[in-house]
């Protein structure tokens, strides 16, 4: 009670409310620049169960803006060492590592154990996987990406809602669109789009406030410019999804974030 006093104390949340977070099961894909912001606020808010999906080592670049990591975790698995530091904040919750890709011959399993699915991923061909393993489990899906200065947040599969396909139904062509690594990328962007994705999965587990289906959320952090863009279900493309079997989409490992 004491350690989540804050959260009782508001009566949109209450100890039922609090309860309900306990209780929660949320799997993290990715434990980088928007994983880590988004495991530590589950992790503080008392998330009973909390899987950690990263086959990638801390690297030295990755702590300008990957701020669980020391430099003592450089070469460890990413998922190992987030399960252990996280552990140390908040001994009641279940942390749950899985220090490995996720892909098609584990991405029912990992997503069927959970309540709710976080893409904190730095690739199209794994965010269409996830989408379409969430789809196939009919389990909503927390989204975000960024670049440069720029990010993107959105809920998917959330109600019978709109899907990542319905939004982006074509991934994009080899070099279409840059990645970090080779543009960069302003520190606090991810720690910011993390955020406000835990904020969403919070309001999807208590059932608080209005959810971010269907709207896609743009910020531009130059200007603190924000915009809010709707697009609808396309039953024909979920119908695909559910119907088809699970495998990768081709689009030549073009990165996002």
């Amino acid at each position: 009670m004491a350690r989540y006093s804050r959260h009782i104390d508001l009566h949109e949340v209450g100890p039922s409310g609090q309860r309900k977070i306990t209780q929660a099961r949320v799997l993290v894909v990715g434990a980088g620049g928007l994983g880590v912001p988004v495991l530590l606020y589950l992790t503080a808010a008392g998330v009973g169960k909390i899987g950690i999906v990263d086959p990638d080592h801390v690297e030295e670049e990755n702590l300008q803006r990957q701020v669980l990591y020391r430099e003592a975790d450089l070469n460890n698995n990413k998922a190992l060492v987030a399960q252990k530091l996280l552990k140390a904040r908040n001994s009641e919750i279940d942390l749950h590592a899985y220090p490995q890709a996720f892909q098609v011959d584990n991405a029912i399993s990992l997503v069927e154990a959970y309540d709710v699915v976080v893409d904190c991923t730095d690739n199209f061909q794994t965010r269409y996987l996830i989408n379409d393993a969430c789809v196939k489990r009919n389990k909503p899906l927390v989204f975000a990406a960024i670049f440069k200065y720029e990010g993107q947040l959105s809920v998917f599969n959330y109600q019978d809602g709109p899907t990542y396909r319905c939004l982006f139904p074509k991934p994009p062509l080899p070099g279409e669109v840059p990645n970090c690594e080779d543009n960069g990328v302003l520190g606090v962007l991810p720690g910011i789009l993390g955020m406000y994705q835990t904020n969403e999965i919070l309001k999807i587990i208590i059932g608080l406030g209005k959810v971010l289906s269907g709207t896609l959320m743009t910020v531009n952090l130059l200007t603190l410019d924000q915009k809010q863009l709707t697009f609808t279900r396309d039953n024909k493309e979920v119908n695909h999804i559910k119907n088809s079997p699970l495998q990768l989409t081709d689009i030549n490992d073009c990165k996002l974030i």
